[in-house]
């Protein structure tokens, strides 16, 4: 795997030996295809609802050097805009997809198989980003005099960085890309934004909002392709930045990459092997709610889902046995059945069989089920959540199963617990259930992750508050509404109204 574990004294522990499936990359070429799935020349791309395997879109992949030209070509009238003519602009942005909202919702949840309610949800993030990104911009990029000695002044004002390029992900097509595009846009810069070639009819449906409000054509452009279309747009010496969220293998070797141009900006969002952990309380039941959300919610595809549920010896099994009642009664099914169901499928019968193997993979270090992981229907992604108890296995491998597969492990000290949580190179979320206010500052203080939660699930963060993580989780560029801070940089002008200098130490008499 390559991979290592880290204790909370941050001691590293032998790499494991276990042939582990790969980190299920966001941006990964389908390895399974449905039955009857079409021809698809070089050129084209073909996207298929994971729910049932129906062709949904069709479209064409589109070249590198063409977007990124335009982009360059189109920026600097775009930057050049007074700052509340690109803020009206993203107003109206908001205005268009409030009138596709049933649409753009019906897209989300067929593109991407998750529950209709939830893609709801996240047209709401959509539109709620304009207005939480023009207040991010005033307070984080506003500008500022400030007085300076001499009757000078000192003046702070902040300049996009040109071409941004914006690789996005399949579990949030819409609502992630978004959240680095309209601070962008705000901020000045033009954008190069190339989606997942899983979800790329939300990806195009996304764009014509944004020009249908008035962004010009060359200033949102469109990359639709595979990984190799990501790998030229990366790469392009055109942009001046790349904003990316996706996997760590693939955000890992983005930073090497532009280690060789520290002039451009590089945001990354790469997940996290999160943990949850459960101690001293007395209901039950509530932790079982928080923790079935926190890892099952859009079938466990979020980066913030819990991977690690750490228990409280004491508690573990009574716990464990009411998150098994509760696991059992989800309704797993396609985005529009009746009655709603809690999750869809995963994004394709090519992480489906990831999932399962990883399961077995786990099985095989000397995890034991708790709840097997199954396929309820035939040739389709859905997935029933798996659970199993990885207290004695042999190794414990720090991956991001980006699915619902929950891995459970008793700890007999609130300290061992916490050393478990930290047992990783990702720290991107973290969650504390527990009734002591004590052991969550302790915790608090502890864990190593961007966002801790005390109560409350892993997942579900809010876009009025920085998002982000360290370690393999990040590179220290937190999203939301701290974008702002990566889509412009800021310049420091010492001013005066006339030019009076003299040098008073230093010259020979004249």
């Amino acid at each position: 795997m390559g991979q290592k574990r880290r204790g909370s004294s941050g001691a590293r522990a032998p790499q494991p030996r276990v042939a582990f499936p790969p980190r299920l990359l966001q941006n990964a070429p389908a390895r399974g295809e449905p039955a009857g799935k079409p021809s698809v020349s070089a050129s084209e791309l073909i996207s298929f609802e994971p729910a049932t395997g129906a062709v949904l879109w069709r479209g064409t992949a589109g070249d590198a050097d063409t977007e990124v030209a335009a982009a360059r070509a189109g920026w600097s009238q775009w930057a050049a805009r007074p700052l509340t003519y690109r803020i009206e602009t993203m107003r109206r942005f908001a205005n268009v997809v409030r009138a596709k909202y049933d649409p753009f919702a019906d897209l989300i949840a067929r593109e991407t198989g998750k529950p209709l309610w939830e893609a709801r949800t996240e047209v709401d993030t959509v539109i709620a980003k304009v207005d939480i990104s023009i207040t991010a911009f005033s307070e984080r990029t506003g500008q500022r005099r400030i007085d300076a000695p001499m009757g000078s002044r000192l003046a702070l004002r902040h300049k996009p960085h040109g071409v941004l390029a914006v690789l996005g992900p399949y579990n949030f097509p819409a609502h992630l890309p978004n959240g680095h595009i309209v601070p962008a846009l705000i901020a000045g810069n033009a954008v190069v934004f190339k989606p997942s070639e899983k979800t790329p009819a939300v990806g195009a449906f996304l764009v014509d909002c944004y020009r249908a409000a008035g962004v010009p054509e060359d200033c949102i452009r469109l990359l639709l392709g595979g990984p190799e279309a990501g790998r030229a747009l990366a790469s392009h010496p055109g942009i001046d930045g790349l904003l990316f969220t996706g996997s760590a293998r693939t955000g890992l070797a983005l930073n090497r990459q532009f280690a060789e141009t520290p002039e451009k900006i590089l945001a990354l969002e790469m997940g996290g092997n999160n943990p949850i952990i459960v101690w001293g309380t007395p209901d039950l039941y509530s932790a079982a709610v928080l923790v079935i959300q926190s890892a099952f919610t859009s079938a466990g595809q979020r980066c913030t889902a819990a991977r690690r549920l750490i228990v409280e010896d004491r508690l573990f099994d009574p716990l464990v046995e009411e998150i098994v009642k509760l696991s059992g009664r989800l309704i797993i099914a396609e985005p529009h059945a009746d009655p709603a169901p809690f999750m869809g499928p995963v994004i394709d019968n090519d992480t489906a069989d990831l999932l399962t193997e990883s399961f077995l993979a786990l099985m095989s270090q000397g995890g034991r089920p708790i709840r097997y992981m199954e396929r309820p229907v035939e040739g389709r992604p859905f997935l029933s959540p798996g659970i199993v108890d990885m207290t004695d296995a042999r190794e414990k491998p720090d991956v991001e199963l980006f699915g619902p597969v929950l891995q459970v492990i008793r700890a007999a000290t609130f300290e061992e617990a916490v050393a478990e949580a930290n047992a990783t190179r990702y720290g991107l979320s973290a969650s504390l259930v527990s009734q002591d206010p004590h052991l969550y500052d302790q915790f608090w203080a502890g864990i190593r992750a961007g966002i801790v939660n005390w109560n409350k699930p892993t997942n579900g963060a809010s876009s009025s508050a920085p998002f982000g993580g360290v370690g393999w989780s990040g590179n220290h560029r937190p999203s939301a509404y701290y974008a702002a801070d990566y889509c412009a940089f800021p310049v420091v002008s010492s001013e005066a109204e006339s030019a009076r200098a003299s040098i008073g130490i230093g010259l020979r008499e004249s």
